[in-house]
């Protein structure tokens, strides 16, 4: 059984994948299956796995042009309560990140793209930073403090 009395209780996980559409699943399942250790309700995994697949899906698209042979990175460290998630690529790059991260801007309308995965993964999570530099690749840190199902009902 967890102890999340521990505040200072540490976990950190890394995964690297091809930049293939189909991947976009495993990679929100095991990120899934990483924070489950820390009892999230199911809202909470269910936000998780949302802008993981926005995350993932943005590096793919955007990133590399849906080129499978990219590689996109996902690390996650647990601190106590809360999960930081890293998701990366060496991909293309954002030219103007204040224009990209605009509601309902996109790069490829052409792919009927709803230009709202940052707007997504900015109010699912409790931090949210871009990282990005044209022609070397795209960072997204995101922070959630996970309210243990545990604690809801004691």
């Amino acid at each position: 059984m967890n102890d999340l009395s521990n505040k200072n209780q540490t976990n950190h996980m890394k995964l690297q994948f091809a930049s293939r559409s189909e991947n976009e699943a495993f990679a929100r399942v095991t990120v899934a299956a990483f924070v489950s250790q820390l009892d999230p309700t199911m809202d909470e995994l269910t936000d998780l796995k949302t802008v993981i697949s926005e995350a993932v899906t943005n590096s793919i698209i955007h990133g590399y042009d849906n080129n499978p042979s990219g590689v996109v990175t996902i690390s996650a460290e647990i601190v106590g309560e809360e999960v930081t998630i890293y998701v990366s690529d060496e991909g293309n790059g954002i030219e103007d990140l204040e224009m990209a991260r605009q509601p309902l801007y996109t790069s490829k309308p052409d792919m009927e793209r709803s230009g709202m995965g940052f707007t997504i993964m900015e109010n699912f999570m409790d931090e949210f930073e871009v990282n990005s530099e044209p022609g070397a690749g795209t960072t997204i840190r995101m922070k959630k403090r996970i309210e243990s199902k545990k604690a809801l009902y004691n």
